[in-house]
């Protein structure tokens, strides 16, 4: 079907076009409508150079230098740019860690006996993280080793002293380089704590300072909050492996009950697996004419029941509006992070639940069952159960399901890495010195209105594995990925000849599914794992990360923790750092000097991967390979 120019220009997902038409023709709003109501946006705050730290603001610096250069207290456009930045910095880490701390509870009181429907699925990685903490094991059940292993995680949060004990798999000279900058996080909440009070009114107007503090916080995310989630998550519901499945709003059925599941915590979600496969809501939902129960899922926590589970995805994020508008949604049930509020107004166009389950993240409008794992499975029947009974309330004349899908594989832990390569790193680092894979690329991050959907996923990615360099990814990323058939084992023939070889000798991909945003903890692990087996430290590593369409403060995170653990990575948004030339300066180029890597900026997919594949070469050429 031909689309207009204006809906080719805001995606190049097929699916995505023709839902927009079809919103267009019912006249329902779109977060694109609403950026474009938006404009212009605030020049101030898009350069980072708005204050409102205290009442005596809202205080702004003049770019042009013509009009204020001081705000009220004196701080400058150097301290208020930094300080916004740390900010950004500390609700995204908040954000992850405190899934980290969730699934840390959920361990312990699963361990404790407490929880409903939740066991230990992966006995051997327990083991390991008990090793790793240095918990005795002999003669104690696993749900005994699960309480001591959840305790001593617990306690990193709230530490006064670090380090956090998974410091311990990042490479020596690393570790020596954080002591000497004094990066070395303490404990996971006291660092994000600090950021706020560094950035409270007249403490600290440093912006080398106050950088340095964001980096310190960021790996107490990457390297704390966010690998306890991960490996926690593998620990209760399993290591993924690789398996297959679909993406993209074709996975909704015409003749099931449709359920969405979006946000972000497996928690949730795996428990609404189970509860979507019990009998007797399978019959309540033939009893009301449907054939079944249809699950799919939505952003990053669609991401970890697909990586486990083989849940289809149904898109990402700037695709919950239009998964909705299909008019075939019973039920969209969601946790926290990257909900839009607005799935609310569009629910209430069709028929479609929009059921909250936080107590962390309610919505007007939205039914809220809150969600207990004590009760955990008893609860998501409950939940599915209102979908299944919503069934009988679609308006079949007004479902409108795109035909596009496609297949996928997906499951790409680090231990499923190691398995394919036949259980150790040296294929991969033979191919690497070999130059058949020239280098390894992390490519994540989100959607964002304000770049063409999935247009820069999907180019950086094309350019890359042309030249050689395996892909890595996680989140909307991941997503956009799988729609476009990259995630396939077939895609290797739009890889360059070496990688095509090392993709057929193994039956993957050129482009490995890790899992959902948080799971970026586990591309760190596999990197040091590289820098360790070959005794150097991750800076001098041929690899390089991007995030080319990031637009939440998760995402400030994590760019900022793969920089302060060596990665070279660019970022295809312009982060609201502009208003100071000093700190734009330090991010793109004085980092290096410190960390050993940077940030780098680029909108053109084609320009961003001429940047990571030149840093690649550079990085081989010092190797020596």
């Amino acid at each position: 079907m031909a689309y207009s120019e204006d809906i080719l220009n805001k995606s190049i997902d097929p699916a995505t076009q023709e839902m927009l038409a079809r919103m267009k023709e019912l006249d329902i709003e779109t977060i694109w409508d609403r950026l474009e109501a938006m404009q212009p946006q605030c020049g101030f705050g898009e350069l980072g150079v708005c204050c409102r730290n205290c009442t005596q603001g809202p205080c702004r610096i003049d770019p042009f230098g013509e009009g204020p250069q001081l705000g009220v207290c004196g701080a400058t456009a150097d301290t208020i740019v930094a300080r916004n930045l740390l900010r950004m910095t500390a609700a995204g880490a908040a954000a992850h860690s405190d899934h980290g701390r969730d699934i840390a509870h959920t361990l312990l009181e699963t361990g404790l006996g407490k929880t409903e429907g939740y066991e230990i699925k992966d006995e051997a990685k327990l083991m390991a993280l008990a090793t790793e903490y240095g918990i005795e094991t002999e003669d104690l059940s696993k749900e005994k080793i699960a309480v001591a292993v959840a305790r001593v995680a617990y306690a990193e949060f709230g530490a006064q002293e670090g380090p956090l004990h998974f410091l311990g798999r990042v490479p020596k000279v690393r570790q020596e380089l954080w002591e000497k900058l004094g990066l070395v996080p303490r404990g996971i909440d006291r660092e994000i704590v600090e950021c706020m009070h560094r950035t409270h009114m007249g403490v600290d107007h440093d912006y080398v300072n106050l950088t340095l503090h964001g980096l310190r916080t960021s790996i107490a995310d990457g390297w704390g909050g966010s690998m306890i989630a991960t490996d926690f998550s593998d620990v209760l519901f399993g290591t993924p492996k690789p398996l297959r499945s679909l993406s993209n709003l074709g996975t909704l059925k015409q003749d099931e009950v449709n359920i969405i599941l979006h946000g972000h915590e497996p928690t949730l979600s795996e428990m609404i697996v189970a509860a979507a496969n019990d009998p007797e809501l399978i019959a309540l939902a033939k009893k009301y004419g449907a054939k079944g129960i249809n699950l799919v899922g939505m952003c990053c926590t669609g991401n970890e029941v697909l990586m486990r589970q083989g849940v289809p995805i149904a898109g990402n994020f700037l695709q919950q509006e239009l998964a909705i508008a299909t008019g075939a949604v019973e039920a969209m049930i969601v946790d926290v992070q990257c909900i839009m509020p607005a799935v609310v107004n569009v629910a209430n166009c069709f028929h479609t639940k929009i059921i909250s389950t936080s107590p962390k993240a309610k919505f007007p409008g939205a039914t809220h069952i809150e969600f207990h794992e004590e009760h955990a499975y008893t609860i998501a029947k409950q939940i599915v159960k209102a979908a299944v009974e919503n069934y009988r309330a679609r308006n079949k004349g007004r479902v409108h399901i795109p035909d596009e899908t496609m297949e996928l594989m997906a499951g790409f832990s680090v231990e499923a890495i190691v398995a394919a390569l036949g259980g150790s790193l040296d294929p991969l680092l033979n191919a690497i010195k070999s130059g058949d894979i020239k280098g390894l690329a992390g490519v994540v991050g989100c959607n964002n209105v304000k770049a063409k959907h999935d247009y820069g996923h999907l180019r950086l990615v094309e350019n890359l594995i042309q030249d050689n360099i395996l892909v890595v990814n996680t989140g909307c990323n991941a997503i956009a990925c799988a729609k476009a058939g990259l995630l396939l084992p077939g895609a290797a023939e739009k890889a360059g000849d070496g990688l095509k070889a090392v993709c057929k000798a193994l039956g993957i991909p050129p482009v490995l599914h890790m899992g959902s945003c948080v799971d970026c903890s586990r591309i760190l692990v596999a990197l040091a794992a590289v820098a360790n087996a070959l005794g150097v430290d991750i800076s001098d590593l041929p690899v390089a990360g991007a995030a080319p369409e990031w637009m939440s403060e998760k995402a400030v995170s994590i760019g900022s923790y793969f920089v302060a653990s060596g990665v070279y990575t660019i970022l295809g948004i312009v982060p609201p750092v502009l208003g100071s030339k000093a700190l734009t300066e330090l991010l793109t180029d004085g980092a290096e000097g410190v960390v050993g890597a940077k940030f780098g900026v680029a909108t053109d997919p084609d320009e961003m991967s001429r940047l990571m594949i030149e840093h690649i070469e550079k990085k081989r050429e010092s190797l020596g390979i």
